[in-house]
């Protein structure tokens, strides 16, 4: 929480603060902005709720309409919660292999190249072909 709103939340320190630094002209055009956001919020949160309230006539409206047409709710829910999922794609098997620090490791193609294997193409002169499985 900021500073200011530690102050504006402490009588004590509100109190301290005006006195010190604001005029009373100062102090009631603050009053003015402050009550300004404070009803746009009180709006805001109206309309946030008159939303909501829709929202809830329109699902028991649904529910209505589908329990007159005989369909149960919850079936309808266990019907799509059965819906085929999409699966992840198979991993991509290996293209080339290099060797760091003795360890062998393998790269796919995709992505980034690896660095060792950057570095033997610019330096040493070897081709992309030259680590291939």
């Amino acid at each position: 929480m900021s500073d200011i709103f530690k102050t504006l939340l402490n009588l004590r320190s509100l109190r301290a603060t005006a006195r010190e630094e604001f005029t009373l002209e100062q102090l009631q055009e603050a009053l003015e902005k402050l009550q300004t956001v404070v009803a746009e919020r009180e709006e805001a949160e109206a309309e946030s709720l008159k939303a909501d309230k829709e929202k809830e006539e329109k699902l028991k409206a649904y529910r209505e309409m589908l329990i007159a047409d005989g369909i149960d709710p919850e079936e309808l829910l266990g019907t799509l919660a059965n819906a085929p999922k999409k699966s992840k794609r198979a991993p991509r098997p290996a293209k080339y292999k290099f060797i760091v620090d003795g360890e062998e490791r393998t790269w796919t193609g995709q992505g980034r190249m690896p660095s060792p294997i950057k570095e033997a193409i610019e330096t040493e002169g070897k081709s992309i072909e030259d680590f291939l499985i």
